[in-house]
């Protein structure tokens, strides 16, 4: 069967691989010249099972209040007079309830295990490096409140087979010595030892070679403009191309995994997708002191920020903020980064040289992806990943793949237009309702 893959970022990548796994004849089209060259480019670098809780929780609702206006805070809404962001908001504020928390938890700790697994698997298979470090994530807390706020979901994760540990701040300066100028201010940590991090653009580039050599064909600065429908399903695919020719490219199946273009594309088709756009910066800065350079990838809880040394770089990436489809850079957010980075790590990084980047995340209310089938028989759905894309990219990939085979999914996860068996003493959940 041949079947078009419709974005070359790491979901793109990733579903064009295992698809090629299957036997398919496998094309990607993708509007950049080169993969990986948006929200994939300059992300956080966490293979990050342990970052499970979502932004929808209980007390995301006051924090958000709190926030409004603030031009440096974690997770800003720029209120527009957009209906979509209005909705989006409106569903968000649905999946803040504790039981909708805890089931989004299990999801996303279900497929970010399964991921992981796989990520480690194709590591060892196809000799891909990418900076990899193995060395686990650590939580780290400034904030006695947020600090005994973390206790529960990390109880819930270690339930569900991720061993996400509470530990002490001393434990935490013990894992990750550069903790040590801000030991008096630390409350506690959590630690997991086998998340990971590592450069996610330089994984997918080095995988787009593996699914050459595999033959799989790239139509790279192709731009989608819609997809056509005929008799039930997707007829063809339209795009215009480097010189803006107008063409129209077929297959038996189509991948949609175009991140936050994906609502645009999937609506003229009745296909209704939670996802907007939840832009997120990075900074990337070369180590200037070795010493006071973190070495285990962190995550600092209440500013939202993630860090990780990809070889002699430092990579700190973090907070959202749903301005619609706007990528330009605040220097405010940009500069708020930097200043949390020269508290935590003096002289760590050489901030003279930093790189600032935003890349447009696509953010479900749940924070729990879409992927399975849409209600067009030939049109598939893996996107809305949001900020855990790099940790959910493998499974994401593989499962896609497998469905699109007509098998089914190795994990257990609530795939869209996808029955599951149930577990003992568990019903099996509704069909997600994002793509009726």
């Amino acid at each position: 069967m041949h079947v078009i893959v419709l974005g070359a970022g790491l979901l793109g990548v990733t579903s064009a691989y295992f698809l090629r796994q299957q036997g398919h004849d496998v094309t990607v089209v993708d509007r950049q010249a080169t993969p990986a060259a948006e929200t994939s480019f300059a992300n956080g670098g966490q293979i990050s099972v342990s970052h499970a809780e979502p932004w929808a929780n209980p007390s995301a609702p006051l924090k958000v209040l709190q926030w409004l206006g603030q031009e440096d805070a974690p997770l800003l809404f720029r209120l527009r007079a957009d209906l979509r962001q209005w909705l989006w908001g409106l569903q968000f504020l649905r999946e803040c309830t504790p039981a909708r928390t805890r089931h989004n938890i299990e999801q996303i700790v279900r497929l970010g295990t399964y991921s992981r697994e796989v990520l480690q698997q194709l590591r060892r298979d196809r000799g891909i490096a990418y900076d990899e470090r193995t060395q686990g994530i650590l939580h780290f807390y400034t904030s006695e409140k947020e600090f005994a706020g973390a206790e529960k979901p990390a109880a819930q994760m270690r339930e569900l087979g991720c061993d996400r540990r509470v530990i002490s701040a001393d434990e935490a300066v013990r894992l990750e010595p550069a903790l040590r100028h801000i030991r008096p201010q630390l409350a506690g940590a959590t630690y997991t030892a086998e998340d990971e991090s590592g450069d996610a653009n330089r994984f997918a580039r080095e995988l787009v070679k593996r699914c050459e050599q595999d033959g799989v064909r790239f139509l790279m600065s192709h731009t989608v403009t819609a997809l056509r429908e005929a008799g039930g399903a997707i007829d063809h695919v339209e795009a215009t191309d480097r010189e803006g020719r107008f063409q129209r490219l077929r297959a038996d199946a189509y991948v949609l995994a175009m991140g936050s273009l994906s609502p645009l594309l999937a609506q003229p088709l009745g296909i209704r997708l939670p996802i907007y756009p939840a832009k997120g910066y990075s900074v990337t800065m070369p180590v200037k002191d070795a010493s006071m350079a973190h070495q285990v990838s962190l995550t600092d809880d209440e500013y939202k920020l993630v860090f990780s040394r990809l070889g002699d770089r430092l990579r700190i990436a973090g907070t959202a903020e749903l301005n619609g489809y706007d990528r330009d850079l605040n220097r405010v957010r940009c500069e708020a980064i930097v200043r949390r980075v020269e508290q935590l790590f003096p002289g760590a990084g050489d901030t003279a040289q930093a790189q600032f980047w935003t890349g447009l995340r696509p953010a479900t209310p749940s924070n729990v992806p879409i992927i399975g089938r849409s209600k067009l028989p030939n049109l598939f759905l893996n996107t809305g990943h949001g900020t855990l894309g790099w940790t959910h990219a493998c499974g994401s990939g593989r499962s896609i793949a497998r469905i699109v085979s007509g098998l089914a999914p190795e994990v257990d996860f609530a795939f869209t237009g996808v029955e599951r068996p149930a577990r003992a003493g568990v019903a099996a959940p509704a069909r997600h309702r994002a793509a009726a």
